[in-house]
């Protein structure tokens, strides 16, 4: 064996070492509740991994940064995912123990029936699940109607409302699914809830691991938010606290590679590589960033794909936060997001990470500049 193939051989040891690691983070995020409001357990979690990265600040409704000095005069890039998952709270709680839900984010009512939920009380957590009336108690002419989360309710297994108050469960609660991470039969593909957007949290994380060791030309604020699936809230706070020079927002969107999405509405799918937005209803990226972003996957042979989105991110805050900061969504594809069960391949989340990398090293002071002019 020559010299390159033991270097070639050790490598391979290491990106597999990688995407082990990458991998259980990616299961320890998705599996934490954290509905909009409610991110405490995700900070938790964002807090361990991201101490031993750097100077670690938070703002007043629970965003999480962790600082990482390349240059002291650097340009500040902020790479940010947000910590919430759309989910619920309890509204009330009816006299014979059932819980009303209003819920938190976009759901769609078709993939909310018969799914398993986790309450978060004082207590503790409870298992429940949405129900409503079956179908053998329902006349026929209404056999064919959409159900609406209104007319739903999460049965916890009380018999009344002072036993589920006894047993921890108040108005505001948060809810969130139950959705174990499976490994399905092609194992990069894995299985979860809460990609939308974990898997940003993940990657805020691994961008500031892969750098750690590095040098770079900036700042580098890793940065976790609040409140994005109800308004985008904590992506202001965080804006305000960092006042970026150059926002990377890292998301989770829909992969369009199922038999039911045309070509005119969506081309991303799994396996191909990082999303980049090229429209939102919150921003249209700037495009000296883009560009650079673009060029920065061509160099490093990184397939890239692209995406409209009639959705929002935390760009459209970032963006106009100071006298305005460039930024970009760039965004790992996920099947069936916004609901109990979401599909994501492990080597777009790789690629990602590779790309953010090289993307940070390019942004100079002076590269900064250019964009900004």
């Amino acid at each position: 064996m020559d010299d390159r193939d033991d270097r070639n051989n050790r490598d391979d040891r290491m990106d597999t070492r990688r995407t082990d690691t990458l991998q259980q983070l990616l299961q320890e995020l998705s599996q934490v509740s954290g509905a909009p409001g409610q991110e405490q357990p995700v900070r938790q979690v964002m807090q361990r991994y991201l101490e031993p990265l750097g100077e670690v600040l938070s703002d007043n409704l629970g965003g999480i940064a962790c600082r990482k000095v390349g240059q002291a005069d650097g340009p500040k890039i902020m790479l940010a995912g947000h910590m919430d998952e759309v989910g619920f709270l309890v509204r009330r709680i009816t006299r014979d123990g059932f819980l009303k839900f209003q819920p938190l984010g976009g759901w769609s009512s078709q993939v909310l029936l018969s799914h398993r939920v986790e309450v978060s009380t004082r207590n503790g957590p409870l298992v429940g699940v949405i129900g409503a009336k079956p179908r053998h108690l329902t006349p026929p002419e209404e056999r064919q109607k959409l159900i609406e989360p209104e007319e739903m309710y999460i049965d916890i297994g009380a018999s009344s409302a002072e036993e589920a108050m006894a047993w921890g469960v108040r108005p505001g609660d948060p809810i969130v699914p139950i959705s174990p991470l499976t490994v399905l039969h092609n194992e990069k593909l894995l299985m979860a809830k809460a990609w939308d957007n974990r898997v940003g949290c993940a990657l805020v994380i691994e961008v500031l691991r892969r750098m750690q060791h590095q040098p770079h030309p900036n700042i580098i604020y890793g940065v976790a938010t609040v409140q994005e699936e109800i308004g985008l809230r904590g992506a202001k706070t965080m804006a305000n606290l960092v006042a970026p020079d150059i926002g990377l927002i890292l998301e989770g969107c829909p992969a369009a590679d199922t038999p039911d999405v045309s070509f005119d509405e969506s081309t991303v799918a799994l396996g191909r590589g990082p999303a980049i937005s090229l429209y939102d209803r919150s921003m249209v990226p700037h495009v000296g960033l883009r560009n650079l972003v673009m060029d920065c996957a061509e160099a490093q042979g990184i397939p890239i794909q692209y995406r409209v989105s009639r959705g929002g991110t935390d760009g459209g805050e970032i963006h106009l936060s100071g006298k305005g900061v460039p930024s970009l969504v760039v965004s790992v594809p996920a099947r069936y997001i916004h609901s109990h069960n979401a599909i994501l391949h492990l080597d777009d989340v790789v690629q990602t990470a590779r790309l953010m990398v090289a993307v940070v090293h390019r942004l100079d002071a002076g590269t900064v500049a250019r964009i900004k002019q």
